[in-house]
């Protein structure tokens, strides 16, 4: 009998850590000890409030931009993965202690699961017969997180149960190096009648109006609350960890009492204790929420509204109603169901949660926009929610200078940035627009107007025709593109460095990009331009195929002083896979090529876990080339499968 859809999507993501659910909308977790964090980015896009909860507790949470203003404390460790906002559990007659994750305690539960679903995770453990369910979430539309938490009582004697919610204060910019610093500016308050622990920064390291650093303080209040009266609390850290004491086994609970320290004086967490009496069977429910609002009475508001247990049951019903809102309308179907689960919810969600809204992860959890990132990223919407893609469109046409060149990068709430000479990013601005019509159909858009970062608006139409032409007035005396500061490939980043260096990749962008360009020219009544841009397609192809061939696949650049990258005369770094799937996506490959070089594209660089981007990897150093040959062989640019480009 052939197996049920359910089987082969189980079977198709089953690993012996954990497998896909049914439906293909969770993965189930079954034991908390992964070779790697399994995180999942919950977020909301207005107003831009995220967390990160890994499998087993850690993380970290941020509102707007994950690198300036984060809500607490987290250090970059995906072995150890032991900071976090974490609840204990302690039997208050025998001192036993573990947590409602696998984090801080590392006990070994009797059961566990972890379900990471679209904009929630569900973390149940049972310990000496206790089984906690807890379950997190950010609500859309609010500048918080809420942790529902059930604890059921299996063990068939009474007991009395303590639990304590535990978090590290960060609030601004992550200081990783600088903490001892930065937690003399933060002051902390109780709120007993609230059941609340309030949270102020005098000092964000980012500048004033007037541009002064160190002169301002952070714009908020934080805020920790629970839904049960509070029998006690701590907000310093030593207080309740000990001095050389851990987060295992922290002074304060083994003591049996949490001091009740705030003000501005200590090293600030929050920490609240709630007693749960439980008899046989019983099963008690109750909210933490962490958030951050405008000052010390949004905060309470905020933590009044969602510090209740009908409310916050209702508040993960609609967030679950609002990410299925975002994913659904969407339908791809193939003979693989793992395939399908990955096409239809988690590809998607990763891109939304992950990549445009929240920005950050425990690789790299910075909060800024890349320009040519989340202009692919936004691409997701396209069949579902055109209308997100647009406001993306428009968001990054206000992040291009008037000359045509752009920000590489730039951080949300400051607007700083790095002004970018890449020879790529200017261009997937045009690209996006392209996607977009194709799409809709909505020609409108090239009307609509953004302004330049020091100049007027002007449409976007505009917008993308300055990228062009400043694309194409940066060639070399051989009509290739100069690679400047790289491109595609973040990692060649001397290449270039002297303004002679050539990018062919680049050259397939502009050739795919150029005709598409032409034809939408074409209809708008601009013969001549239409006309100007096919010519320069037409130019790029004949110099590619005749300066960039090498006899079996084509080059990948040439250094500023005409070493040639990708070449089978290269002792390393060979070829370069998107030089090849790029001349082909574009037609810059002739047909009679094309099925021989996509064949030695599968004979050199396919891999049993991908497509390598390179082969034979960098072992030495180069400057000519640049940081790309300073990684390890295999790893990210140099030579491993990087998803970002593999996919294409």
């Amino acid at each position: 009998m052939n197996a049920t859809v359910a089987e082969r999507l189980t079977a198709a993501g089953r690993t012996r850590y954990g497998h896909f659910s049914e439906d293909g909308t969770e993965f189930i977790i079954r034991r908390p000890d992964t070779p790697r964090p399994w995180v999942n980015v919950l977020c909301n896009d207005d107003p831009g409030y995220g967390c990160i909860w890994s499998q087993a507790g850690g993380g970290y949470s941020w509102l707007v931009n994950a690198e300036l203003n984060r809500i607490t404390f987290w250090q970059q460790d995906l072995i150890r993965d032991d900071r976090g906002r974490f609840i204990y559990l302690q039997d208050a007659r025998t001192g036993e202690l573990w947590s409602a994750g696998y984090q801080p305690v590392r006990r070994k539960p009797e059961a566990f699961e972890c379900r990471q679903g679209a904009g929630y995770s569900i973390l149940s453990s049972q310990n000496s017969g206790v089984l906690s369910r807890l379950t997190v979430f950010v609500p859309p539309g609010a500048p918080l997180e809420v942790w529902l938490l059930e604890v059921t009582n299996l063990s068939g004697a009474p007991r009395d149960i303590l639990v304590t919610s535990y978090l590290e204060w960060c609030l601004g910019t992550a200081h990783d190096t600088h903490r001892e610093f930065h937690r003399i500016f933060i002051e902390t308050e109780f709120i007993r009648e609230r059941s609340a622990i309030l949270a102020r920064k005098r000092l964000w390291a980012i500048p004033n109006a007037k541009g002064q650093g160190w002169n301002r303080d952070w714009e908020g209040t934080a805020f920790h609350a629970c839904s049960l009266p509070i029998a006690a609390f701590e907000c310093d850290r030593e207080a309740f960890v000990g001095r050389y004491g851990s987060l295992e086994s922290p002074a304060a609970l083994i003591n049996g009492r949490l001091a009740g320290t705030s003000g501005r004086w200590g090293d600030p967490i929050a920490s609240l204790q709630a007693p749960l009496h439980l008899e046989p069977g019983d099963s008690a429910d109750l909210v933490f929420v962490l958030g951050a609002g405008r000052n010390d009475a949004d905060a309470l508001s905020l933590a009044e509204h969602y510090c209740n247990v009908t409310r916050a049951v209702e508040a993960l019903q609609e967030t679950q109603l609002w990410w299925r809102a975002r994913l659904d309308g969407y339908s791809a179907e193939t003979p693989d169901p793992g395939l399908n689960a990955l096409l239809n919810t988690w590809l998607r969600y990763q891109a939304m949660a992950g990549r445009i809204w929240g920005r950050s992860g425990y690789y790299q959890p910075g909060g800024a926009y890349g320009f040519r990132d989340q202009l692919q990223d936004s691409l997701v919407f396209l069949p579902t929610e055109p209308d997100r893609t647009r406001r993306q469109i428009l968001l990054h046409a206000a992040h291009q200078f008037s000359e045509g060149h752009v920000f590489h990068w730039w951080q949300p709430i400051t607007e700083s940035g790095a002004h970018s000479r890449f020879s790529d990013d200017l261009l997937w601005l045009p690209f996006a627009v392209l996607a977009y019509i194709r799409e809709t159909g909505d020609t409108a858009i090239l009307k609509l107007k953004a302004p330049f970062v020091e100049g007027p608006p002007d449409t976007i139409r505009n917008h993308c025709e300055r990228a062009f032409d400043l694309s194409l007035s940066r060639r070399s005396p051989r009509g290739l593109p100069l690679i400047g500061e790289g491109d595609w490939n973040d990692g060649l980043s001397a290449v270039g460095w002297e303004g002679k260096g050539e990018s062919v990749w680049v050259g397939h962008f502009l050739c795919y990009l150029l005709p598409r360009w032409a034809e939408l020219a074409r209809n708008l009544g601009d013969g001549e331009r239409a006309a100007q841009y096919l010519q320069a397609a037409q130019d790029l192809q004949s110099a590619i195929n005749t300066s960039a061939w090498d006899g079996e696949w084509y080059f990948r650049a040439t250094c500023d002083d005409g070493t040639v990258i990708g070449s089978s005369a290269c002792r390393e770094g060979q070829i370069f896979l998107n030089a090849q799937t790029w001349s082909v996506i574009s037609g810059v490959c002739p047909p009679e090529r094309r099925r021989q070089l996509m064949r030695t594209v599968r004979d050199r660089l396919y891999t049993a876990a991908g497509p390598a981007l390179l082969r034979p990897a960098y072992t030495v150093p180069d400057e000519r080339i640049g940081y790309l040959t300073r990684y390890a062989p295999g790893v990210r640019e140099n030579g491993g499968v990087y998803l970002h480009a593999a996919t294409w």
